[in-house]
């Protein structure tokens, strides 16, 4: 038999970007919790809206399944006497387990022979199991920022104000911070306030729709964007729906009502991101385009609430908009009044970070940065003299009162001011792209001189922070390190920007110390970065596709291009099903192995004595020959069939050849040339680090 469960946390509004990973991890807990007790069920779902966190359990177990277990004493020998005779440990022990010292077993197991006791523990009624496992769901969630409330000590997210929870038409009793569980419930705070029972699970949801509370968000998403769609359709236009804005909105809501409203068409004349970051960053409103992507001056707003009296609400979001579209105006006005250049200088007064100098002094780092990385990448003329301008006028916008007002266009507003101001477009671009990708998943520069400036501008960041003891520990990363790390390895790898990290983060912390910002040696810092980046190349390799053991062999041979890294590691993977791979790295392993107890002696040819030692000496020697022009030109497959070619001389060599010979020169020349053909193979990866399928 069985029935189904609803619990509901009922609480003051839940903030609505904590939403999503707090449904998901209401269900991870709860299904973890439930088969740890051993109660069995169909289905499992979690629902949320502001006021409340849902859990559905359909066709929960009556019982606990009952189970038989082991429990383990102590060892034979001291458990029974040499005849049999049960000592005071076994009597001790069954006693202890409640069980007859005659079931006691003796099983063998891993380090000898051990007295067992077998017990049974029966099932258990859902009902009690529930009220254990209920209150300790709620203690398990985990929030950023948890609140106390009252003179209780729970913490929780917000201050909870009911609990529900049912199991078929009976009530889980438990008791929580002074809170008892019952059959109430709440609807929408304005439009239904009242409680109101629920009788079993199967009439909640229904009851709740009665209450104007849709509870699935993804109802509540789909009618957010029919409902935008609609009215777009109607002024000829069509809403835009960012997923991240959509889904704030969605759990901002209970009762989702879309309206449209609308604004002066004089705005359109101002850039277009002035007119939306208002819009969607600070009213949470949805915009609306004509058919070729143009803005038009019209919005989508969602209600809490019905259609009632939607003509008082769109006048009221319709003012604040034109506030802050005419504060918008009135700032662009002023700012075209300085030219970007001349806001340059305002730079000196801006902290950058408190032990880091001011912004003047990061764009001088940026402008220096940005000079080696466009020799560094091969670039000349023109588009070199755009990287090193577009550095130069990077940080200008954060003086404006744009970006004052509106920090999220910081970048964006340095573009316009900089086509205002004449700048060649190239330039105006790659300030627009240096702060690119914002976060995980977010689009990179398109434009190699926004490339090149965005990948200076974050790793003058990390380097910095790092100089002065602010790295990444944990899950704490309050300066975005990783972020910008990951970042810096996407442009390299998705603009195929072939660039030596060390040089790059030693430059880097060059321009530290010679504005004397560092408090520690500039190379103590860079070798930490580097090490820092490595880390974030290995998992942009993996997240590629490539499996961990093939980016673990490249990256311990060759970690400091990550371009070339990736194209290496390609390779490898493509090639290790091939027969002649499976050869080489056979061959490489064993090599290897014996490799390690190298000394520092050098290889004298003169010292060999067997044919097969000479043998494998000649093949190596053609090895080294070939490889280093192989390697250098990504000839990968030629470079890995050269070293191929190493396999049967080496095999002939472990057959016909005692490498740990007992006069001490012979051993140690061996294993100089057991060390020089592991070293060849490190030219390319570390092949003793991937594992045979």
């Amino acid at each position: 038999m069985s029935r189904d469960l609803v619990f509901e946390i009922g609480c003051e509004e839940i903030p609505a970007r904590l939403m999503p990973d707090t449904i998901q991890a209401l269900r991870a807990l709860a299904e973890e919790k439930l088969r740890a007790a051993r109660l069995g069920f169909r289905e499992i779902a979690t629902y949320g809206t502001p006021r409340r966190l849902v859990l559905f359990v359909q066709g929960l177990g009556e019982e606990t399944q009952p189970r038989e277990y082991e429990v383990k004493g102590p060892p034979a020998q001291v458990a029974y006497t040499p005849d049999g005779r049960p000592t005071r440990a076994a009597e001790g022990f069954a006693r202890s387990q409640g069980v007859p010292l005659a079931a006691l077993t003796i099983r063998q197991v891993e380090g000898g022979s051990y007295v067992f006791a077998t017990k049974r523990e029966e099932g258990r009624p859902a009902g009690a199991v529930l009220a254990e496992i209920l209150p300790d769901l709620v203690r398990s969630l985990s929030f950023p920022r948890p609140m106390r409330w009252g003179s209780g000590e729970l913490r929780f997210v917000r201050p909870i104000r009911w609990l529900l929870a049912l199991f078929g038409t009976e009530v889980v009793d438990f008791s929580l911070d002074g809170l008892r569980s019952d059959r109430l419930t709440y609807g929408h705070r304005f439009l239904a306030p009242g409680p109101f029972h629920i009788a079993d699970p199967g009439d909640y949801f229904a009851q709740l729709e009665k209450a104007y509370v849709v509870l699935d968000p993804e109802e509540r998403r789909a009618r957010i964007r029919a409902q935008g769609e609609q009215l777009a359709k109607e002024v000829g236009g069509r809403a835009l729906f960012p997923e991240d804005l959509l889904t704030e909105v969605t759990f901002l809501v209970e009762y989702p009502t879309a309206l449209l409203g609308s604004f002066s068409p004089e705005y359109l004349e101002l850039p277009s991101e002035v007119v939306v970051t208002p819009m969607k960053d600070h009213q949470r409103y949805f915009p609306v385009v004509d058919p070729e992507g143009d803005l038009l001056p019209y919005f989508i707003a969602v209600r809490n609430g019905t259609a009632e009296h939607l003509d008082v609400v769109r006048a009221g979001n319709e003012k604040v908009l034109r506030a802050r579209l005419a504060d918008a105006r009135f700032f662009f006005e002023e700012d075209k009044r300085v030219s970007l250049a001349d806001r340059v200088e305002r730079l000196r007064h801006i902290v950058f970070q408190e032990n880091l100098g001011t912004l003047y002094d990061k764009t001088e780092r940026l402008e220096a940065l940005a000079g080696y990385l466009v020799g560094a990448v091969g670039l000349d003329g023109a588009v070199g003299a755009f990287v090193v301008r577009a550095a130069h006028l990077a940080k200008a916008d954060l003086t404006t009162n744009m970006v004052y007002e509106f920090p999220e266009l910081q970048g964006i507003m340095g573009r316009e001011y900089a086509l205002l101001s004449g700048e060649h477009a190239s330039v105006a671009q790659a300030i627009a792209e240096q702060y690119l990708p914002r976060f995980a998943g977010d689009e990179l520069p398109v434009t190699i001189a926004g490339s090149l400036l965005a990948l200076a501008d974050k790793m003058d960041t990390i380097v910095g922070c790092f100089g002065v003891g602010l790295v990444p520990t944990g899950s704490q990363d309050p300066y975005g390190l990783r972020r910008l790390a990951s970042g810096c390895i996407g442009i390299m790898l998705e603009g195929e920007l072939d660039l030596s990290l060390a040089e790059l983060v030693s430059t880097a912390a060059g321009l530290y110390e010679r504005q004397k910002l560092l408090p520690r040696p500039a190379a103590e810092v860079a070798g930490e970065v580097r090490e820092f980046l490595v880390g974030r190349l290995r998992i942009a390799l993996e997240d590629r596709g490539l499996r961990y053991d093939v980016v673990e062999a490249v990256l311990a041979a060759a970690p400091d291009n990550p371009g070339q890294a990736y194209r290496r590691a390609e390779a490898i993977q493509r090639l290790r099903q091939e027969p002649f791979f499976r050869r080489l790295l056979t061959a490489f392993t064993r090599v290897a192995n014996l490799a390690r107890q190298a000394g520092g002696e050098e290889l004298r040819p003169d010292r060999f004595v067997e044919a097969a030692e000479k043998e494998l000496y000649n093949y190596y020697q053609k090895a080294a020959t070939l490889l280093p022009s192989l390697v250098h030109e990504e000839r990968y497959r030629e470079a890995l069939e050269c070293l191929a070619e190493l396999a049967a001389p080496v095999d002939r060599f472990f057959e016909a050849v005692l490498v740990m010979a007992p006069d001490p020169d012979v051993r140690a020349n061996r294993l100089a040339l057991l060390k020089g053909i592991r070293d060849l193979g490190l030219s390319i990866a570390d092949f003793s680090r991937l594992v045979e399928n």
